[in-house]
């Protein structure tokens, strides 16, 4: 092909004692959408940052068609036409969608400026990309599929001809999603190149031309989609790691049978009302129930009342309006410890705030909870021997890195306080699990392993309210399965196969009848 569009050669990058980026080279060619693919932790945004002025390389060069550059900042990015898209949208909710996109090009933006020039613009940019917005709308009242084509906009709108997207199909519908793959075929057949980051194999089968991947900071291998497959990537991602079960699972098949029966119900839930931090409710009138042995999954947008809903059952907020029971115990603020004692497990989803002590031991952190009950407590105290022999038994089955029981726990990874949090959970009898985002932060066998005790909890009987911001994952481990938007569960699918584009719809706010 000549010249690449963008060569990066050699790039080496750490934090510290830990090496981000060892050795990696990365090319893009114009008129392509490469896949830059890996678990967590492989090096992709790290990479990605460097191209775009965030980090600066230990080592290596860049290479913008064909002539060697130093980018030192994100204004020198946009100067060679890089532009890059967060997972976090960096806007000002108040402002229009034209006061967001012209912040910061200005010389001043004030509430008398005019803007009918920008607005032209904006409006030839999104018909010529195939990102229909309306330039006056409230960023704040726009849903997230749109929000995102307002950060791809604002990055267009400062010349940029090759786009950067990290992780875009995060929080997105299933039809955002086909909307957004749309319009990056509309940008590459106008000109643009994109570097599309991800973790999720199919959407890389789906859209890109080539794909990289990368693991723990290493170049594995670069190819075009036309010469591989699912497995391939899959092997490339992980490497020896890989079993047959990863490779159904991230196929998007089970081998397992789904049960024919259910046990009685063990979470019931019936007109349930919670408020949230801002005093206004966040969980309004939920009614549903999960069946012992049964996985109940609910999807859903980030911020939709997902987390006060678990926060609710756990007895961690005020009920507001309605009932619940869990396990038997009615739910109310303050009945947490009861809650857990009669059997309830819980994984949070603020693994930071919830359920872990930074300062405490690794080892203090795996019996939290529990160390009140036996076999942990024997009297007025513990059994330390016990304690500590439970924890370097569940430090090696989840493969949680640390130097051992006695380490202080704030010096764990976000992904190996996920494992700590997990073999918390499945270490102990339960009858009841609440999971919320149980993979988030993991790599994909970790995900593997945790997909296995959950189907392994369920076959023993217990009730999983799985609630998960991945689809993939609900759709592939779910018996019955619901969606909640602002704070209402607008329809629960009863019987698997079940329709992505039927629980996108309710995801966007659009009621579904229940079958």
């Amino acid at each position: 092909m000549g010249t690449h569009l963008v060569s990066m050669q050699g790039i080496r990058k750490t934090f510290g004692d830990v090496v981000a980026l060892d050795n990696v080279d990365f090319h893009l060619e114009k008129g392509e959408i490469h896949g830059l693919l890996g678990g967590n932790g492989a090096g992709k945004t790290t990479l990605m940052n460097v191209l775009y002025g965030l980090y600066q390389p230990d080592a290596g060069k860049i290479y913008i068609r064909g002539q060697e550059v130093r980018i030192r900042s994100p204004r020198d990015a946009l100067a060679h036409g890089i532009g890059m898209v967060h997972q976090h949208f960096l806007q000002v909710p108040p402002f229009t969608v034209v006061e967001n996109i012209v912040l910061g090009t200005l010389p001043k933006l004030r509430a008398t400026t005019h803007l009918e020039e920008e607005i032209g613009k904006i409006r030839a940019l999104a018909e010529r990309f195939g990102l229909e917005v309306d330039p006056l709308a409230r960023v704040e009242d726009l849903p997230v599929g749109v929000r995102q084509r307002v950060e791809i906009l604002k990055v267009l709108y400062r010349g940029v001809d090759i786009l950067i997207l990290d992780e875009p199909t995060t929080n997105l519908t299933p039809q955002e999603v086909d909307a957004l793959f749309q319009s990056l075929r509309f940008m590459v057949d106008q000109g643009l190149s994109v570097v599309f980051i991800t973790h999720k194999i199919r959407e890389v089968m789906a859209v890109c031309d080539r794909v990289t991947v990368l693991r723990d900071g290493r170049n594995v291998f670069t190819v075009s989609l036309k010469e591989t497959d699912e497995e391939t990537l899959v092997r490339g991602m992980v490497g020896e790691q890989l079993d047959v079960a990863t490779s159904f699972l991230f196929s998007g098949r089970r081998e397992e049978a789904r049960p024919r029966s259910f046990g009685p119900p063990r979470v019931e839930v019936e007109d349930f009302a919670v408020m949230g931090d801002d005093g206004t409710l966040a969980v309004d009138g939920c009614t549903f129930h999960v069946r012992a042995g049964e996985i109940f999954g609910l999807a859903g947008v980030a911020g939709n009342g997902q987390r006060e809903l678990a926060e609710g059952l756990m007895g961690l907020r005020a009920v507001a309006r309605g009932r619940a029971h869990v396990n038997g115990i009615p739910v109310q603020e303050g009945a947490t410890r009861e809650i857990l004692n009669s059997g309830v497990a819980y994984i949070p989803e603020d693994r930071l705030e919830d359920g872990f002590l930074p300062r405490a031991s690794v080892a203090h952190n795996l019996i939290l909870g529990y160390h009140t009950r036996p076999p942990y407590r024997k009297g007025w105290f513990l059994d330390w021997r016990l304690v500590f022999q439970t924890a370097w038994d569940l430090i090696r089955e989840y493969n949680i890195r640390t130097r051992g029981p006695h380490d202080i726990a704030a010096n764990l990874s976000g992904g190996n306080i996920q494992r700590l949090m997990l073999a918390r959970a499945f270490a102990h009898p339960m009858k009841v699990l609440i999971a919320h985002n149980p993979t988030r932060g993991l790599d994909i066998p970790s995900m593997e392993f945790v997909y296995r005790k959950l189907l392994e909890q369920r076959a023993q009987g217990v009730a999983i309210l799985l609630i998960s911001e991945d689809l993939d994952e609900l759709l592939l481990l779910s018996d019955r399965l619901g969606a909640m938007y602002e704070g209402r569960i607008l329809g629960i699918l009863e019987h698997p196969p079940f329709d992505k584009y039927v629980i996108g719809r309710m995801m966007a706010g659009i009621p579904a009848e229940t079958r």
